[in-house]
């Protein structure tokens, strides 16, 4: 026979299912006060270390947030907080595993593509505006390493945004982290600046003409050329 034991769950696992059950009908809404530990202890009558694991669980998972000295409070339930949590995960896993780097910019190539696609077709001159600053704020960041590999990341943000779905612009700004973590800009960009921003600028104005396929075609490049100055660097 198949074996079907029954386990005991541990005390601080059914706190944390209660808590979340809270969160997910909205008794417990984002930015409210999560009750003290006694007035949990009291409510679902167990001790104080079960509701003390059961809260850092809860913090583990980015859900609540927790201070020194100030009441816990439940964190908004969004896309980026999400990824947020995964975020040392794949660190770890792209300094550990052959071939992970190689594949998230192969990820990111299919998923910049279709961004630029979406963000030329929906372009509002609001929305070129903004580019267009980003790119000049670009441009006076030359010199300057970090700030100039800032501002490209806040170009492709910015275009990612573009979509209007949270979940893309999350998915976006977290694959360019994980990207940016390990850009060999920061020692070996010197002389690449200036096609860079060359290539911003036809991707610019291919978005500002609402010309998709000329928004894809100069992205692919931009994306193909850059890969090969993004590396480990210790």
């Amino acid at each position: 026979m198949v074996s079907e034991k029954i386990t005991r769950r541990k005390l601080s696992d059914q706190v944390f299912d209660r808590l979340r059950a809270m969160i997910l009908t909205g008794e417990l809404a984002a930015g409210a006060v999560v009750p003290s530990e006694r007035a949990l202890m009291q409510r679902f009558g167990v001790g104080r270390p079960a509701v003390r694991e059961a809260l850092q669980q809860m913090h583990t998972m980015g859900l609540i947030s927790i201070a020194h000295g100030e009441r816990s409070r439940v964190k908004a339930l969004n896309a980026s907080a999400a990824l947020g949590q995964v975020d040392a995960v794949a660190q770890l896993l792209l300094s550990a595993e052959p071939g992970a780097l190689a594949h998230l910019k192969e990820a990111r190539r299919m998923f910049e593509a279709g961004m630029v696609r979406l963000a030329a077709e929906k372009a509002i001159p609001a929305d070129v505006a903004d580019l267009q600053a980003i790119l000049a704020h670009q441009r006076d960041c030359l010199g300057d390493a970090r700030a100039f590999v800032a501002a490209d990341v806040a170009f492709h943000t910015r275009i990612a945004a573009m979509a209007g779905n949270p979940i893309m612009l999350a998915v976006s700004e977290a694959m360019l982290k994980w990207l940016f973590r390990y850009h060999s800009a920061l020692l070996h960009w010197s002389g690449k600046e200036d096609v860079t921003l060359q290539e911003h600028a036809l991707i610019l104005a291919r978005i500002a003409a609402k010309d998709a396929p000329g928004a894809v075609a100069a992205m692919q490049a931009h994306i193909a050329r850059s890969a090969d100055v993004i590396g480990h660097h210790g």
